[in-house]
């Protein structure tokens, strides 16, 4: 099923259990990623009044805002980061809104590469070796 599809099933749903006082709880934000074979990977956000919208980068949670804005800064000019430039700027965009420096054990990462359409976590090596990229490169 496409992102997109899946994302507007999710949307819907969640719009219906908003209208009644009881089910608001159940209410989330929920983020749906897709590889497409037409136009590639896909990132969609769905909120519990039913509206998606397609993302290149998002958050949802706490100091949401500050996050997509950090986001918004480093994807202003339509870059094509490299894997490497995408785990760490999703890694500094929590370091950043957190104002926190991480260890490789106080966080996780997961990752779908398109050659790998798998999701699956960085070990604690390959996260400590982005925080020293980031370090490096700071």
């Amino acid at each position: 099923m496409p992102a997109d599809v899946l994302a507007k099933w999710i949307a819907d749903k969640s719009q219906v259990y908003t209208q009644h006082a009881y089910m608001r709880p159940l209410g989330v934000a929920a983020m749906v990623l897709g590889m497409d074979e037409e136009n590639g990977p896909q990132l969609f956000k769905c909120d519990p009044a039913g509206h998606f919208f397609g993302h290149k980068a998002t958050s949802a949670g706490l100091k949401e805002q500050e996050a997509i804005n950090f986001l918004e800064k480093k994807m202003k000019n339509d870059p094509a980061f490299s894997y490497e430039e995408t785990v760490q700027t999703a890694i500094s965009a929590l370091q950043s809104v957190l104002q926190e420096d991480f260890k490789a054990t106080e966080i996780e990462v997961g990752v779908v590469r398109k050659e790998n359409p798998v999701f699956r976590v960085l070990s604690t090596e390959e996260i400590d070796e982005q925080l020293t990229a980031i370090s490096e490169r700071d």
